[in-house]
């Protein structure tokens, strides 16, 4: 009977303090999106974005240009100059998929743009977070944007306003 008791007191003490944490959430979408720099810096990159992948489309639309008149004066070349103007075409292509892979590749132009754009921006969301998860006492935030899969969130949790608040961006 002692074992028991001791063994329920120890499960509800433990469980008791599962309880003590403090939880809040945030909607990083909802925070950028009332923060006026993230909006232009995602503007910027919008518009940089365009023009490269213009550039991009140009160097393969001459591709294909150049293959087609390939396909029709096929059959007045030379072996010689198929197999040349098959290398120019070649070397054309690759070169075009090098441009789009600078621009817009896992290393690119794009990433990088972004990260010198948006980095401070989220840097300063999340020493934010920081701060009031210090003065809250808040031993978990989540983030109710990303995928995680949350069913329901109280909005008594919701710290994104006072994020926004303490960022300067109250409405």
């Amino acid at each position: 009977m002692k074992k028991l008791f001791i063994i329920l007191l120890l499960i509800s003490g433990i469980s008791y303090s599962g309880f003590a944490q403090k939880f809040a959430m945030v909607d990083m979408e909802y925070i950028m999106k009332n923060i006026p720099a993230y909006e232009s810096a995602n503007e910027q990159l919008n518009q940089v974005s365009k023009k490269w992948q213009s550039e991009v489309e140009a160097q393969l639309q001459e591709v294909q240009k150049m293959y087609k008149n390939y396909q029709t004066e096929l059959v007045f070349l030379t072996d010689e100059l198929k197999v040349k103007r098959e290398e120019e075409i070649v070397t054309k292509e690759k070169a075009a998929q090098e441009l789009k892979r600078t621009y817009f590749g896992p290393e690119g132009e794009l990433f990088k743009k972004r990260q010198s754009l948006m980095k401070p921006i989220q840097d300063e969301i999340y020493t934010a977070i920081q701060e009031i998860s210090k003065e809250k006492d808040l031993s978990l935030v989540f983030d109710k944007s990303s995928a995680m899969s949350v069913i329901f969130v109280s909005p008594t949790l919701d710290v994104s306003d006072v994020i926004l608040t303490k960022l300067g961006y109250s409405k």
